[in-house]
């Protein structure tokens, strides 16, 4: 296990490899271990991969620093997470450039069936704080599990009424797990963790909380997430990078409308008038839109009966639904359906507005 991750960490950490290159590295090669067993030749074939990147593999100075590395989430028990592990946030690998690996220390299910993140600016106002807590507190019953990036403001308000609600809440850093900026948040996310929470990261121990790594974190809790909840943000910000990134992953976005002229509802308002987000006041306008009611999926089951639809197509929509997100690879080895005809029934019911088609041919019920 340790001389794997050996060269699973080691990808990450050459020089000029990013997560998309990385990943190019690995499928050329056939797996990380063959990534630095093979020939400069071959590596020099590789499309992207220039003589620097080869010199860098050649030499594997990088493994001395990969075995550091795992002796350090030995010592405080921090799992890895490779985006080819089972347990790897799965939403993630439909972003064409999620993390290679990914360092985590909890226990909340990153894949659990809902997950929501909740942005904002640092320096939420009552209103912003106060209906935070309002749609977290009729979340509860929906059981999902709340993602945000424990900076000051809104992130940490939403952490940490998640705690005090009782709902799984995992912190996405931008920085390594052997340290927590800002400091003030350290016993927030001690309680995360005795809560049943998590800390997630894409940076190694040593990385210090730079300017450049909250895009990066940004992306990973828009990734993670079914939902993106923006509370209260000025019309430039972390928040709404997030949520611009959640749209360009197909996420689904809701923005919480404010007074006009009140500096942090502005960037709300502005993604609610420019349709880069579904206005809520309650969460029962997100479970709704989401589908986590019963209301809509009477209304899509009273939808369906006009619908005519065949028994593969049946079987294929309800396989969609149990699973959230599943790709056509997946629906064809499970149903054991014909790849034609799995793929035409994909297509009809995505006419019939039953289904979406998300990045990476996955599929989502509507």
């Amino acid at each position: 296990m340790a001389n794997d991750l050996i060269y699973k960490i080691g990808i990450s950490l050459i020089p000029g490899v990013g997560d998309v290159n990385g990943k190019k590295l690995i499928n050329f090669c056939g797996g990380a271990e063959a990534v630095f067993s093979s020939s400069r030749k071959a590596l020099m074939t590789i499309p992207g991969i220039g003589q620097a990147t080869v010199n860098s593999i050649l030499n594997q100075k990088v493994l001395d620093r990969a075995r550091r590395e795992i002796d350090f989430i030995q010592k405080y028990n921090i799992r890895v997470l490779f985006y080819e592990d089972a347990d790897y946030p799965q939403r993630l690998l439909n972003c064409y450039d999620h993390p290679l690996i990914l360092f985590y220390k909890g226990t909340a299910d990153l894949n659990k069936s809902r997950v929501v993140s909740f942005v904002g600016t640092r320096r939420a106002t009552e209103y912003g704080r106060s209906m935070c807590r309002e749609l977290l507190e009729g979340l509860i019953e929906k059981e999902v599990l709340l993602v945000s990036g424990l900076a000051y403001g809104i992130d940490g308000c939403a952490h940490r009424q998640s705690v005090d609600l009782n709902i799984p809440t995992v912190g996405v850093l931008g920085h390594g797990l052997d340290r927590l900026y800002p400091a003030q948040h350290k016993k927030l996310a001690e309680s995360m963790l005795a809560k049943g929470g998590g800390l997630l990261t894409e940076f190694f121990s040593k990385t210090t909380p730079d300017r450049e790594n909250f895009p990066k974190r940004n992306r990973i809790v828009a990734g993670m997430s079914d939902a993106v909840v923006v509370i209260e943000s000025d019309r430039k910000g972390g928040a709404l990078i997030t949520a611009e990134l959640a749209n360009s992953y197909n996420r689904d976005v809701f923005a919480l409308p404010g007074r006009v002229g009140d500096q942090y509802s502005r960037g709300c308002n502005f993604f609610i008038k420019t349709n880069k987000a579904a206005l809520i006041q309650s969460a029962d306008d997100i479970a709704y839109i989401m589908g986590w009611d019963d209301r809509r999926r009477k209304e899509k089951q009273q939808t369906e009966l006009f619908i005519k639809l065949s028994g593969e197509e049946k079987l294929l929509l309800e396989m969609i639904r149990d699973a959230g997100e599943i790709s056509i690879d997946k629906l064809v080895i499970q149903s054991a359906i014909n790849p034609s005809k799995v793929a035409s029934a994909l297509l009809n019911m995505e006419f019939s507005g039953l289904i979406q088609t998300l990045p990476g041919k996955q599929y989502k019920a509507l």
